[in-house]
């Protein structure tokens, strides 16, 4: 054991004060925590837990007892397996496990209903974790930097997705779900191995579609309302009648906190740039930004 690595049991010795205030949220970012402390499941009102860059390896089952959750935070830690007890979480709305050492996701991870927001990012997932499909609710989805080739036929299911950044992962054609994902609003895709694309225009509620760092010649037809990020983007974007539209923010930052942010990061809203809270350890983990 480390000097700074607490125990399993015990909660950090800031814990108390944290909580002290009343605003049932747990910050244990940055700490060294091979094991969530079992003294952590036992605060059944906690909303908010922020366990982000520790050395994380496992979760307890009895984290399903923190009923009252609303956001959780697990990235950048070193977890190859999630417990079928965090499925159990009937009010998670927001969950990051980007940077960890994932290959799959449970098949009860279907039961997580509220979820609106997931970040898998960084992962090792080869195919499109299946449960996802049974998540209407979820409006952003963020899956870059894994290995996927495909996507599944049943994509269009998620009837409630907004937001889907693919960059970095190993498409050689444009997955023909997509096609079909007519409410989706910003659509990520850079750095993977695209020679083209079929036409755009069917996607009406396009607002962003970012193909940046592709073998492609040139951009994809879209509705003149679409902000491109790629090559030539710039260029076809001048030849239209109507002004360039004004792009929201491509790759969010990481974590919102109230519902008004959340939905300018899928598009409802205006235009206000987002950014970090200034000195928030959950903003250390911004995704690259517009013009990566």
């Amino acid at each position: 054991m480390g000097i700074a690595e607490s125990t399993l049991d015990e909660l950090p010795s800031d814990a108390e004060e944290q909580l002290r205030h009343g605003e049932q949220q747990l910050e244990l970012s940055g700490k060294r925590l091979r094991r969530l402390p079992s003294a952590v499941c036992a605060l059944s009102r906690l909303e908010k837990l922020y366990v982000s860059g520790t050395g994380l390896r496992e979760l307890p089952e009895e984290i399903e007892e923190l009923r009252e959750l609303r956001i959780l935070a697990l990235d950048f830690n070193k977890l190859e397996r999630l417990p079928d007890g965090l499925c159990r979480l009937p009010r998670l709305t927001r969950l990051y496990l980007g940077g960890n050492r994932l290959l799959a996701l449970p098949n009860d991870f279907a039961q997580l209903q509220s979820l609106r927001c997931l970040w898998i990012e960084g992962n090792f997932l080869r195919r499109f974790p299946r449960p996802l499909l049974r998540l209407v609710a979820l409006q952003s989805l963020q899956m870059g930097d894994n290995r996927l080739r495909a996507l599944p036929a049943e994509l269009p299911r998620m009837t409630g997705l907004r937001g889907l950044w693919l960059y970095g992962n190993r498409f050689e054609e444009f997955p023909p779900a997509l096609l079909r994902m007519g409410r989706l609003h910003i659509l990520d895709l850079d750095r993977n191995r695209l020679g083209g694309f079929p036409d755009l225009q069917p996607l009406r509620s396009l607002r962003v579609f970012s193909y940046d760092h592709n073998p492609v010649t040139g951009p994809p037809r879209v509705a003149d309302t679409v902000f491109l990020v790629g090559e030539g983007a710039v260029e076809r974007m001048a030849e239209r009648d109507e002004p360039i539209p004004r792009p929201p923010p491509r790759r969010p930052v990481r974590a919102f906190e109230n519902e008004e942010e959340e939905d300018l990061l899928i598009g409802g809203g205006g235009s206000r740039a987002l950014g970090p809270p200034e000195g928030s350890l959950r903003a250390l983990d911004a995704a690259p930004g517009l013009g990566t």
